[in-house]
């Protein structure tokens, strides 16, 4: 699939702006801060609901007005002339509105799934290098990308978590209100919800990180001179002193991991109380990244670190494709940070796609093999680069 015509209105930097997008290569050249990363970011919103930048919508919002407008047409393929026009209304503190073909839709999450998107940005480092919150949101986004109604899941289960905290905070005697003479019985009722929705969490992470991982590793090999192995293991709060290689991580089945989630949870009953926090499940979670026999983190390079988060990126695109699912691929800023051979043996790897959407402060710093459409962007303007 791919983004043939782009159009924004107050949206970030733009008053309004309207393109054609080519399928294959299209780069956006512009200094910092002059709104390219803006245009890309746009088409990820459309794909996810949700910026990769941050986590809030009144920045996307321009400034002085009320709402923002992404508008993209989008075709199923290169081969595949079928088009969907996907449009939402951003309202800061209101809730947003969809339009699929130009009719309403009741809710936005009813474009999850039409377009699909694989980002990498400077801020994919945090995968790598950051805390375990980073490494989950990375996986809960691509599990999401697999399967669209997973986004829902993963909002049902932070849903049943808040609710389940705020009993234990009570409980604990922290939450300021009178004990609930029925908390006992509340609280199981919270435990079943936990960890029915929290076994589906969990499923489709190990079977979405099994999945990922040898195309990850393939994708590091291709793009790292040294060729270390890069592996990862789930660590899991079901078990988080075991083992969390793959013959000692969970399985995937669903009844199994609530079984065991429910255990764990009775197990941990007492010092849930006493904390007033939810210790078990998905929430508590970490994915192990290693290359070679080492950690990635506190151990690899800056490069080596970023040549991993860039792997783990790709590897999630080829498995997308593994599974029939052809996603725009955008590379935000990547090229400044590689070095030449890394440049252009990235740049190897992403010519197969539909579409991939690349941004640059330097033209310079574009390989030669990304030849394709290309805009400057400055001012405000988004214009066709005739070099």
């Amino acid at each position: 699939m791919y983004v043939d015509h782009l159009t924004l209105a107050d949206f970030r930097s733009y008053a309004y702006v309207d393109v054609d997008l080519a399928p294959g290569v299209v780069t956006f050249v512009g200094a910092n801060g002059q709104g390219k990363t803006n245009l890309v970011e746009a088409v990820d919103y459309l794909a996810t609901l949700g910026s990769h930048r941050v986590s809030a919508d009144l920045p996307l919002v321009r400034h002085g007005t009320e709402r923002a407008t992404i508008k993209a047409r989008v075709r199923a393929g290169r081969v595949d002339d079928r088009a969907l026009v996907l449009e939402i209304d951003i309202h800061p503190g209101r809730a947003n509105r969809a339009r699929l073909n130009r009719a309403p839709l009741s809710r936005p999450r009813e474009l999850l799934g039409i377009l699909r998107t694989v980002v990498f940005s400077p801020e994919d480092l945090a995968i790598v290098k950051g805390d375990p919150a980073a490494r989950r949101q990375f996986l809960d986004a691509l599990v999401a990308t697999r399967w669209p109604r997973m986004a829902g899941v993963r909002h049902d289960y932070d849903k049943v978590l808040r609710q389940r905290n705020s009993l234990l905070k009570t409980m604990s005697g922290r939450g300021g209100r009178v004990a609930d003479p029925y908390a006992d019985d509340t609280l199981r009722i919270w435990d079943e919800q936990l960890a029915t929705v929290g076994a589906e969490v969990l499923s489709a992470r190990l079977d979405t990180l099994a999945a990922l991982m040898p195309h990850t590793a393939r994708a590091y090999a291709d793009i790292a001179p040294a060729n270390n192995v890069a592996t990862a293991r789930y660590r899991s709060s079901l078990d988080p002193d075991g083992p969390a290689d793959p013959d000692g991580a969970p399985g995937t089945d669903r009844e199994e991991l609530r079984a065991a989630l429910l255990a764990r949870m009775a197990e941990r009953r007492g010092e849930e109380i006493a904390r007033g926090v939810s210790l078990v499940g998905p929430h508590r979670d970490d994915i192990e990244l290693f290359l070679g026999e080492l950690p990635a983190k506190g151990y690899a390079s800056h490069g080596e670190s970023w040549s991993y988060a860039l792997a783990l990126k790709l590897g999630g695109f080829q498995l997308l494709r593994a599974d029939g699912i052809e996603p725009v691929l955008i590379l935000d800023d990547v090229f400044a940070e590689l070095d030449a051979t890394r440049r252009d043996r990235l740049a190897g790897g992403v010519l197969g796609a539909d579409q991939v959407l690349v941004t640059a402060a330097v033209a310079e710093d574009l390989p030669a093999a990304l030849a394709g459409q290309r805009f400057r962007v400055a001012a405000g303007e988004v214009l066709p680069d005739a070099a």
